[in-house]
């Protein structure tokens, strides 16, 4: 007889089919049938570029580190981001962000998992950001869970689905400045896994704006003793 989770699992895939072809699915920019994010629009998401500052990830014309980078020191070894914050992505995450289309996990952990293929980090753990308690709740779930579990299954390396802790409610980022982030997010995370110890740590967001968060969570894995915290975005908001 097969394992139950064998025959659970059989079942679950044979539903998906038959929902498939009851109700296709349709590109959630687009509309076209056939997949929630068919390749035309996955084609038309614009790459930041291979010129970007070696620490920070921010978009550069000349030099290997910004003018921020050269005499700030980050707690956080590096930040790269696969795409653009704009366009059809921006209309897709927010789909998957805010209108509960989860889904799109599946696609976007693919690219994030190829972009980190052709750009090889080292990696032990895959840490995903946490919403705080009550934003989850009211979500339903922490967008970047899912992306982290999509990279897991594409590089094959362990979620820490709870290692950090958002310990306190903040305001949320959107309106906020440059400087307002980082006070906004000071020593709002904790991490409460005693595993990451020496470990080298690839922390996820589905979009890197100043960077002010991914910081304040490099902070908390280097006092729990990570040896590295390299931070992996979908996005990067980029003034124009």
């Amino acid at each position: 007889m097969a394992p139950l989770t064998h025959v659970s699992s059989l079942v679950s895939g044979f539903s998906n089919r038959v929902l498939d072809l009851l109700y296709p699915p349709r590109c959630v920019v687009c509309s076209r049938e056939g997949a929630w994010l068919c390749d035309v629009c996955q084609d038309r998401f614009i790459p930041l570029g291979p010129s970007v500052c070696d620490r920070c990830g921010i978009p550069l014309t000349t030099g290997s580190l910004c003018a921020r980078c050269q005499t700030h020191a980050l707690d956080i070894e590096s930040i790269r981001s696969v795409y653009r914050f704009e366009g059809e992505l921006r209309d897709t995450l927010h789909e998957f962000k805010y209108n509960g289309v989860r889904v799109l996990a599946h696609p976007l952990g693919d690219l994030m998992g190829g972009y980190m293929i052709g750009h090889p980090a080292p990696v032990d753990i895959i840490v995903p950001v946490p919403l705080h308690t009550k934003r989850q709740r009211s979500r339903g779930y922490n967008q970047s869970a899912l992306l982290a579990r999509g990279l897991s299954r594409v590089i094959g390396k362990p979620v820490a689905m709870r290692a950090l802790v958002r310990r306190r409610e903040t305001a949320p980022q959107v309106s906020l400045g440059a400087e307002e982030r980082r006070t906004n997010v000071e020593d709002a995370f904790v991490c409460v896994n005693d595993t990451l110890q020496d470990k080298d740590v690839v922390l996820i967001d589905d979009v890197c704006t100043t960077g002010a968060t991914l910081e304040a969570c490099a902070v908390a894995l280097h006092e729990a003793g990570a040896r590295s915290v390299h931070a992996l975005t979908l996005a990067r908001a980029v003034a124009m």
